[in-house]
């Protein structure tokens, strides 16, 4: 901001005082939040540790939950007169328009029905598919290429790489509600820099897979127990142009989905029992925050979390605090996963290849091994598989 004409004197730096906070300034989000955090705090409201966007309150076994994003907040809980009386405190602190019943929220829809709550971004899609005009491009039925790799110098170097960034940018948040695209999405990314015509050619193979099921999302069952399973692999060395390993997890809370990632490793991996290890590492980071932010949402988790690997060498080094020669470089936080299985809170299992669902995350699969790991993750298509069954109801 500049200063009006007839304030500012030569040879003087002056700068403004804010008394208020106003929308385009760098301060008024903080100023927002302050305001915001005050008013729930006066209300009895408490702030959670370990989400700071997450605010709660339990009080004789009646809970209510509030979920703020900026200026937009989503209400529940387990009394009706409680969520009733916090919109009322809030709408007595400012100026409020209750939106009813959740069914759409930052580009992500919500329907409720008796199996339990889908989430999908069919609306958010389909505006993808327009901006980049494959409206009426074909289907395709994976989103890559089995044989598909990718390097930094392969290819024609763009002339225009804003449209690629632009592309991925809008596909990785089309990743909070479809995990199947989280891998594609995560090879698309690391080219931002300097994208190639192969890169952007990938890109549109992901754009042809959404144009297939624009509306797939995933599903919260409404049944089932509360405990928490999470699957974990790695893919050694795939980066052509690092040579680092890549890291994917999926973690469920009953029969839903809840957390899932790709990520490629910091460091190079001398062997593929390492690779898994540092991915069983990065598993357990989840794991141990999705504890605590349960116990916040009064949610009791006794059990010890089952975390599955398809590596037999890897769950060893897990379980056996046994010297190893071939894993003394390794660094000391990676054997969170051997704390956490002393302490009862991990328990290590081994699960085939061909059953490891976030197989899905770590490498590019064939068509037939890709649906089968893709109906264990709780994906759905609510168009199409419960077309006619999803209905309004109650808040929880």
């Amino acid at each position: 901001m500049q200063l009006p004409p007839g304030f500012g004197r030569k040879g003087e730096n002056r700068v403004y005082k804010l008394h208020k906070s106003l929308y385009g300034l760098k301060q008024a989000s903080r100023q927002w939040f302050l305001k915001l955090f005050a008013a729930l705090k006066a209300g009895g409201v408490s702030q959670s540790w370990f989400d700071y966007s997450l605010f709660v309150r339990n009080i004789e076994g009646r809970f209510t939950a509030l979920l703020i994003y900026v200026d937009d907040v989503i209400v529940a809980g387990n009394n009706l007169q409680d969520i009733i009386a916090t919109k009322q405190f809030l709408a007595s602190r400012f100026k409020l328009k209750d939106m009813g019943q959740l069914r759409y929220f930052l580009g992500i829809e919500v329907a409720r029905s008796k199996q339990g709550i889908a989430l999908c971004q069919r609306k958010y899609a389909l505006e993808v598919l327009e901006d980049a005009d494959f409206l009426g491009a074909k289907p395709s039925k994976f989103p890559v290429d089995q044989n598909l790799v990718l390097t930094q110098g392969e290819g024609v170097e763009l002339k225009d790489a804003a449209q690629y960034r632009r592309l991925v940018g809008r596909l990785i948040y089309l990743t909070i509600t479809r995990p199947d695209l989280v891998y594609a999405v995560h090879i698309l990314s690391q080219f931002m820099d300097r994208p190639r015509q192969p890169h952007l050619e990938a890109a549109y193979k992901v754009l042809r897979y959404v144009k297939q099921t624009p509306g797939q999302g995933i599903l919260l069952p409404s049944t089932g127990q509360l405990e928490i399973k999470a699957y974990c692999d790695a893919d050694w060395a795939r980066c052509k142009d690092t040579r680092r390993s890549t890291t994917g997890y999926y973690i469920f809370l009953g029969n839903a989905p809840i957390s899932w990632k790709t990520k490629k490793q910091g460091t190079v991996s001398r062997s593929s029992a390492e690779a898994e290890y540092r991915s069983m590492a990065t598993t357990c980071c989840e794991i141990t925050w999705i504890r605590n932010l349960l116990r916040d949402l009064n949610v009791k988790h006794t059990h010890a979390v089952k975390l599955f690997c398809n590596n037999q060498v890897a769950i060893h080094i897990a379980s056996n605090p046994v010297f190893h020669e071939r894993t003394k470089h390794i660094e000391i936080d990676c054997h969170v996963v051997r704390e956490k299985v002393q302490r009862g809170l991990v328990k290590t299992m081994h699960i085939r290849t061909q059953e490891q669902p976030a197989d899905l995350f770590t490498k590019p699969l064939g068509s037939k091994q890709f649906s089968t790991l893709l109906n264990k993750l709780g994906v759905i298509n609510i168009h199409s598989n419960l077309r006619g069954s999803i209905e309004e109801r109650n808040p929880l």
